[in-house]
């Protein structure tokens, strides 16, 4: 039992931080894929209806922010 017993422990803790730093890699992936895409919908000539809406959702959100800031 004691062989056991350290071999399940290094086992579990290799398994965790293999399994968390795949994730983590994974989201990153993700992440920048995304920053890329919405990078290039800014410089495009004719913005995609949603890069507009959500722009416009982020600037109302600013001038709410600075509006509560100023008072």
């Amino acid at each position: 039992m004691e062989d056991f017993g350290w071999k399940a422990v290094v086992g579990f803790c290799w398994g965790f931080v293999w399994g968390i730093g795949c994730s983590l890699a994974i989201l990153y992936s993700i992440y920048l894929a995304g920053y890329r895409k919405a990078i290039k919908d800014s410089l495009k000539p004719v913005k995609p209806k949603r890069f507009t809406e959500v722009f416009e959702r982020v600037q109302a959100r600013r001038a709410k922010k600075a509006a509560s800031a100023a008072k």
